[in-house]
């Protein structure tokens, strides 16, 4: 009945290729070389007597039969990917995009409570501080992305987080007068953000007047870690915070009070979005940060 159908991997070896426009991302993507995809896409050509790709300077596009044909390998690819996943006894993998502080200050120290209720699922954790296309790298099941937060299609809102003043008890007797103590914020990467820093936390013609010692990093975990190390007092997300403060490991300011920041929210796409696993995990997110809202 299918014999007249090309072998799957060249299938699978195309639809990378149709996704990514490149033979060199897709031979990355399939841990393989770029000679090979290209000697699978020709073999392929040659036996539909149709091109393709057209072929450019440093770029390939697709003919009109190449994407009628990628039309059909990703939703027939996806459709196989689905039924496999859903009769496999293997234990399911859920990747999760995320930055660098979410994932260390929050993400990690709570995964064995989502372990406890899934144990079936196993969470992978991609970092990266530069947005992944998630169209593109169909290995991502999901992103938790950091920014303001607006009608976005397929994404959820999780929390919106509160920053604060945090240093250990120790460094708080020390230096009792904020005119004394080191001060440490972030600035952040993606200069697309609205900066949360103590000029924001201190909005008042005093603050350009005092003489205060400000010490800046470009990764939240890495304010908090100076924190926790003595080294001030740090302008930070309560809910990145949650773990050091739970544990006495850092205080409140005495008088410190609390700053509205950006919003935590959840992103997948529509080859996702209905997969159990991303559900089950968006469901345990939306669970857990209730107590940060």
């Amino acid at each position: 009945m299918f014999s007249h159908l090309p072998p799957l991997n060249s299938i699978r070896v195309f639809d990378s290729a149709a996704r990514l426009l490149s033979f060199k991302a897709a031979a990355v993507e399939l841990n393989v070389t770029p000679t090979a995809v290209s000697h699978q896409i020709k073999a392929l050509e040659e036996r539909l007597g149709t091109l393709l790709f057209e072929r450019k300077i440093r770029a390939i596009e697709l003919t009109p039969e190449g994407e009628k044909l990628a039309r059909a390998a990703y939703h027939s690819l996806h459709q196989i990917s689905d039924v496999l996943e859903e009769i496999s006894n293997n234990q399911t993998i859920l990747t999760v995009s995320t930055t660098a502080s979410f994932a260390a200050q929050w993400l990690v120290p709570n995964l064995d409570k989502f372990y406890r209720q899934h144990p079936g699922i196993h969470v992978v954790i991609k970092t990266n501080e530069h947005l992944e296309d998630l169209q593109k790298n169909k290995r991502i099941d999901l992103a938790i992305r950091y920014g303001q937060f607006g009608a976005i299609k397929y994404g959820t809102k999780l929390v919106t987080e509160r920053f604060g003043m945090y240093a250990t008890s120790q460094y708080l007797k020390d230096f009792p007068l904020i005119e004394d103590a080191t001060l440490i914020e972030t600035t952040w990467q993606n200069p697309d953000l609205p900066r949360i820093t103590w000029d924001k936390y201190f909005p008042n013609d005093n603050f350009n007047k005092m003489k205060l010692k400000i010490m800046s990093y470009d990764q939240e975990h890495h304010v908090i870690q100076a924190a926790l190390a003595g080294q001030g007092i740090a302008l930070v997300s309560s809910l990145l915070a949650h773990t050091a403060l739970q544990n006495g490991w850092l205080s409140p300011h005495p008088t410190g009070e609390t700053l509205t920041g950006l919003t935590y929210y959840l992103l997948t796409t529509e080859r996702h979005k209905n997969t159990l696993k991303v559900n089950v995990f968006r469901d345990w997110l939306l669970e857990e940060l209730e107590r940060y809202r």
